[in-house]
C-alpha cells in the first residue's frame, strides 16, 4: 500500500477502505509518513469530508494507535465533557471540581489550544507547578485518590491523535466534523470515560 495512493483517492472524493485508513494512520505514529503527505490529505479530507464508515474506521485507528486506560479499580461513576474550550474555559475548569465534589469520577483528556484561543492544558499549565504529563496509572490513582484527573495526551494514549491534533491546527483543518468527532471520541473511548 502506499500513502501518495491513499492522498489522491480522497482528493477525487472516493472512499476509503478501513485498511487504507488503518495503515495511514499505524504508519503515520510510527514515522514513516510525513507531515507534509498528512497535510496534504487533511486537506482533501477537509474539502471531500469522511462518510461515517471512514469516521469510524479513523477513530477506530486512533484508539488502536497506543494504549487504553482500565478505570475499573476507580470506583464510582466515571464522567467526561467535552467543549470548544475558549478563551475563559469555564466548562472543564468548574464543572470538573464541581462534578467531582458531588461524588462522580471526572476523568478528562484534555488539547492543546486550536485556533485563536490557548486550550484547556495550556491554560492549566500556567499555573506553577501543574503537571499535565501523567501517565494511565498515575491517572488511575489520582482519580481514585480526588475523583478528579485532567491530563494531556501522552506517547502512549491515542498517540495518533496527539500527532493529528496538533497538524490540524497548523494547517487550519481544525472545523472539520469527521476529524473533530474521531479526536474526541478516540481519547474518551481510550480513557473508558
Amino acid at each position: 500500500m502506499n500513502f501518495l495512493d491513499i492522498i489522491q483517492k480522497k482528493k477525487e472524493n472516493k472512499v476509503l477502505s478501513e485498511e487504507e485508513i488503518k495503515y495511514f494512520i499505524e504508519n503515520y505514529v510510527k514515522g514513516e509518513i510525513p507531515d507534509y503527505q498528512v497535510s496534504a490529505f487533511l486537506m482533501a479530507v477537509y474539502f471531500n469530508k469522511l462518510n461515517l464508515d471512514e469516521t469510524y474506521y479513523l477513530t477506530k485507528a486512533m484508539i488502536d494507535s497506543g494504549d487504553r486506560v482500565d478505570l475499573s479499580e476507580v470506583p464510582g461513576s466515571k464522567v467526561d465533557k467535552h467543549s470548544t474550550g475558549g478563551v475563559g474555559d469555564t466548562v472543564t475548569l468548574v464543572l470538573g471540581p464541581l462534578l467531582a465534589s458531588v461524588g462522580l469520577v471526572f476523568a478528562k483528556m484534555s488539547g492543546r489550544g486550536l485556533g485563536h484561543t490557548g486550550g484547556t492544558l495550556d491554560k492549566l499549565e500556567s499555573i506553577p507547578g501543574f503537571n499535565i504529563n501523567i501517565g494511565g496509572k498515575e491517572f488511575v490513582e489520582i482519580l481514585k485518590k480526588s475523583n478528579i484527573a485532567v491530563i494531556g495526551q501522552t506517547e502512549n494514549i491515542v498517540p495518533a491523535d496527539k500527532l493529528l491534533y496538533a497538524l490540524r491546527d497548523a494547517t487550519a483543518t481544525v472545523d472539520n466534523v469527521s476529524l473533530i468527532a474521531s479526536s474526541i471520541l478516540s481519547k474518551k473511548i481510550a480513557l473508558g470515560t
